[in-house]
């Protein structure tokens, strides 16, 4: 009884084993369709002239003049920052431009001006005294050596006066001088303290504050981050073996997580011909063709940039390939076919088979 028992169960497993020998491979004949090569690419959204906002002194954020979200314009005052040394050194300023007006030194000009009227005041008088003595002369009074004299005094009284015309100018042109530096440096110092206000470059969005109110904030790092409201672009890596394949205009189909199992389209506007050395990769921007109604920047996207497209071919499934180079006939014999363009799903099948051809999916 043992005996047939495993004898049925023998039986059994051989029918079993038949079965699954004669069960048929999974078949499939050549679609014709058309059939698109592109190159993957991933990157991020970003808006139309995004920029970092970045203090133009170091000092302590004072007060913060805007929220995230807001709109604002070129120009328009987005924080201010408060620097004691550049207050310090527009009160300096302000001090000298006073001291250096033209009614501080007053006094200093009045002196001179009183000295140059003497010292004319004795050069007409020396000159009449020459003069009489020069009459004198001319009637055989006095002696030659009286007019010698008088003619010594009115020289040294008009070397005197023209002495005190030139202190006089030369102290006039330095206030004056003094002056407008000082106001020249009272100027700069105000700017410099107004350069603590920072404004906005350009008309935009405040999509980021980096800072809050009473920290210290420098020139090296940014405070907050602006770019248009409305305008948005892709910025794509694309690996510098796909490269040479992106030409200006192609195609961008791409997709976001923020709408997955949605497809949108794009154009290739600008290729930057500088590699990045760490990720060996090329920065590709493309323009929306089709965009989601509701964006914002820093937002990941997967993309596939189209390279080439070819209407009604002949076309397999790729995992019918055996080799690269061959798929199997209904006989399970392999034939030899030249293959053109790819993509994730398809292969292009140029020659070596027709629509009508029946093929084999290979066994794993």
């Amino acid at each position: 009884m043992t005996i047939i028992n495993n004898f049925s169960t023998m039986l059994l497993l051989l029918s079993l084993l038949l079965i699954s020998c004669k069960k048929k491979q999974e078949s499939s004949k050549p679609t014709t369709e058309n059939i698109s090569e592109s190159v993957y690419a991933s990157g991020v959204i970003k808006t139309r002239n995004q920029y970092q906002v970045f203090a133009t002194g170091n000092g302590i954020l004072q007060e913060i003049f805007v929220t995230e979200g807001d709109t604002v314009k070129k120009g328009d005052a987005l924080f201010s920052i408060k620097n004691e040394t550049s207050i310090l050194n527009k009160e300096n300023a302000k001090l000298a431009s006073d001291y250096a007006a033209a009614n501080t030194n007053s006094d200093k000009l009045n002196e001179l001006k009183i000295n140059t009227e003497l010292a004319k005041a004795r050069m007409d008088n020396d000159l009449m005294q020459l003069q009489r003595q020069q009459n004198l002369w001319a009637q055989d009074i006095g002696t030659r050596n009286d007019v010698d004299q008088r003619e010594l005094a009115y020289k040294n009284s008009v070397t005197n006066f023209e002495a005190a015309k030139l202190r006089l100018n030369d102290l006039q042109k330095q206030l004056l001088f003094t002056a407008r530096q000082a106001q020249k440096n009272l100027a700069i110092s105000s700017s410099m303290v107004n350069d603590f206000t920072v404004t906005s470059n350009a008309n935009g969005k405040v999509y980021s504050l980096l800072k809050e109110k009473g920290e210290m904030v420098n020139m090296q790092s940014p405070v907050a981050v602006i770019g248009d409201a409305r305008e948005f672009y892709l910025e794509l890596q694309v690996d510098e073996y796909d490269i040479a394949k992106i030409r200006m205009g192609q195609t961008v189909l791409l997709s976001l997580d923020s709408y997955k199992g949605r497809v949108f389209e794009g154009a290739i506007i600008k290729i930057d011909p500088l590699m990045n050395e760490r990720s060996r990769s090329f920065t590709v921007e493309a323009n929306f063709v089709s965009r989601p109604d509701v964006l914002y920047p820093n937002l990941t996207v997967e993309a596939n940039i189209v390279i080439l497209t070819k209407q009604n071919v002949i076309t397999i499934p790729r995992n019918y390939l055996v080799d690269d180079n061959y798929v199997l006939d209904e006989h399970n014999n392999k034939i030899k076919v030249t293959t053109g363009l790819k993509d994730y799903q398809k292969v292009e099948i140029v020659n070596g088979i027709n629509a009508a051809t029946t093929i084999l999916k290979p066994g794993k």
